[in-house]
C-alpha cells in the first residue's frame, strides 16, 4: 500500500493494518530496525529518544503500538521522508 494513503488510513482511525505495510511506514518516517528479540521488532530514530517496540499479532499491527508511533512523530514533528 501506498505509504502517504497508509498514513492518512491510520490518523482516520483504522486499525486494520498489515504489519509489513506498518513497517515500511515506520521505516518511512526515519526509523531503523535496530534489533530483533523473540517477536519483538526494536526500531530507533536518531530523532527520537524512545525506541519503538513493534510486534504482530495474526498479521495485523497492534493497535496500541500504532497509537504510539502516532504519539511520537507528532511530540518531534517527524515526516515520511522522500522516497516513498
Amino acid at each position: 500500500m501506498n505509504r502517504h494513503k497508509l498514513f492518512t488510513k491510520i490518523l482516520a482511525g483504522s486499525h486494520n493494518i498489515r504489519f509489513g505495510d506498518f513497517v515500511s511506514l515506520v521505516e518511512a518516517f526515519g526509523f531503523r530496525l535496530a534489533r530483533v528479540s523473540g517477536s519483538h521488532r526494536i526500531f530507533k530514530h536518531a530523532s527520537v529518544t524512545e525506541i519503538l517496540n513493534l510486534q504482530e499479532r495474526d498479521g495485523k499491527a497492534i493497535p496500541y503500538q500504532i497509537r504510539q508511533f502516532l504519539t511520537l512523530i507528532e511530540e518531534y514533528n517527524l515526516e515520511i521522508e522522500d522516497g516513498s
